[in-house]
């Protein structure tokens, strides 16, 4: 169902659990867009199908803590909550923000309750330690307290979304939706982090993703792709002075190593004059 002449009260802000469970009460087709706030148009694309879909749309900016394993990630990770609330308000497709706080979210709960198996410890797993497990924890809370008939979240973080739709399949009746990436028309993926970069940063990573789009045209001809992208990655380094963490080709429906193109998508992470970024192609 599409709701193409919705009307829009005033964006509600709400801060916390109580005041979130009032409000909702009376509706039973809620969406529901989880972010961590420095608020972009990815986002406001997410909250966008959620408008198309849905009768009323719930936006939450919530830092969560448990899924930094690095404590100086977390102090600079990008926080404006007034620009945050304009944006959010000027695009009059937002009915709820939630801003709780943690004690809201967590309720006796310090460490992370969620544990992911071994086998999915790979890509941003391998090298951020209880990350996802903070992920969940809180997907895990948030779902709870909002009750959502939909989930809307970017396919950029590609591992992130495959994990929560796993987790919460058959503990919910919540639908996860996937949303297709949002670039800029430099080719780079949209992303909090980006506001960390300066524009020199910016235009570099606008050149690597350019040659890592050429690069998955080039790898459909190589007989062994992962090894060749082995390769790759050392050249990409040694050429841009940046450190990548992976650059591997992998299933889309298991995250599996991959040796085909076919239902395939080209992962990366590296970092940038400090500055984690990812993406899939």
């Amino acid at each position: 169902m599409f709701y193409l002449f919705k009307t829009f009260t005033q964006m509600k802000i709400l801060l916390n659990r109580t005041s979130l469970t009032k409000s909702l009460a009376p509706f039973n087709d809620i969406g529901f867009v989880p972010t961590m706030g420095a608020i972009h148009k990815g986002h406001l694309s997410l909250i966008n199908r959620s408008n198309q879909v849905c009768m009323k749309t719930v936006v939450s900016i919530f830092v969560n803590p448990k899924q930094f394993n690095n404590k100086k990630d977390f102090k600079t990770y990008p926080k404006n909550i007034k620009k945050d609330l304009r944006l959010l308000n000027k695009t009059k497709q937002v009915d709820f923000i939630y801003i709780p706080k943690f004690r809201d979210i967590f309720i006796n709960n310090k460490k992370p309750k969620v544990k992911i198996k071994k086998k999915d410890k790979i890509l941003c797993a391998k090298f951020r330690k209880d990350h996802f497990e903070g992920v969940l924890d809180v997907m895990d809370s948030l779902t709870n307290i909002v009750k959502p008939n939909k989930i809307f979240m970017g396919e950029k973080d590609f591992q992130q979304l495959f994990l929560v739709k796993k987790f919460l399949k058959n503990k919910y009746n919540t639908e996860v939706i996937g949303c297709k990436t949002i670039r800029e028309k430099n080719k780079v993926a949209l992303s909090s982090r980006n506001y960390l970069l300066s524009e020199e940063n910016l235009a570099l990573a606008s050149v690597i993703i350019r040659k890592l789009i050429n690069l998955k045209k080039i790898i459909k001809f190589k007989k062994n792709k992962n090894r060749y992208l082995k390769t790759v990655r050392s050249d990409l380094e040694k050429k841009f002075n940046i450190n990548i963490e992976y650059l591997e080709l992998r299933n889309i429906y298991n995250l599996k190593l991959s040796s085909v193109m076919n239902k395939s998508r080209l992962f990366v992470a590296y970092y940038l004059n400090g500055v984690r970024l990812i993406d899939n192609l």
